[in-house]
């Protein structure tokens, strides 16, 4: 994309003019790696929330993580002296494995922890929560990925990405419209879901 395109997008909202800035990541937030979580650790249920990459598959996480597998206690965090990422919202991802290429992104609004497969870029309240989620599913992460046994991500990989950043406002105005987008889909989607589990129960009904 050219350099005057990238500052002035060919579809805007009425009264915005401004020019989008262009920023690294790195200058508007930062990444934070996972960390290691044995499985004699794992099967809670109240706490706060261990995400894995899995835990984007759970009914309700399609856009942002709202449930996980797995929750910790204070007493696991004391014991392991694991610091919960409290800087929210972020946006989780795969960061090795095979995982990388599906390219799924998700945001994270309350505290969490995650594992050492995945990475989480945290705002630093300098993007808008909805637009900082849109800006990301415009970025194609496994182009950024690091060649080898395993693909996998550094943070500097991640902070090094060039984005254009519009004003507060804007951003504002750009997050509601997309979220309701992804809201009216997700709707439409778990209709559709229903819809096939009935005609399924009508086929074994009828046919078997």
């Amino acid at each position: 994309m050219k350099d005057n395109q990238a500052k002035y997008p060919q579809l805007r909202f009425k009264g915005f003019t401004d020019p989008w800035e262009q920023r690294k990541l790195g200058e508007v937030g930062k990444t934070q790696s996972g960390i290691g979580f044995p499985d004699a650790e794992q099967g809670g249920t109240e706490g706060v929330p261990f995400y894995k990459i899995s835990d984007m598959n759970k009914p309700g996480n399609e856009h942002e993580m709202v449930n996980a597998n797995n929750y910790v206690n204070y007493e696991q965090l004391s014991r392991k002296k694991w610091k919960i990422i409290e800087t929210v919202p972020a946006v989780i991802f795969a960061k090795v494995g095979a995982a990388i290429m599906l390219n799924r992104k998700r945001l994270v609004t309350s505290p969490f922890l995650i594992d050492n497969n995945t990475m989480a870029y945290v705002f630093d309240g300098y993007c808008n929560i909805d637009f900082g989620k849109t800006l990301f599913e415009t970025i194609n992460l496994p182009r950024y990925a690091q060649v080898g046994a395993l693909p996998s991500y550094n943070g500097s990989d991640i902070e090094s990405i060039e984005v254009t950043l519009p004003n507060k406002g804007e951003q504002v105005k750009l997050g509601a419209f997309f979220k309701s987008l992804d809201d009216t889909i997700t709707l439409h989607q778990r209709k559709l879901e229903k819809l096939q589990e009935l005609k399924k129960g009508y086929l074994q009904k009828m046919f078997c």
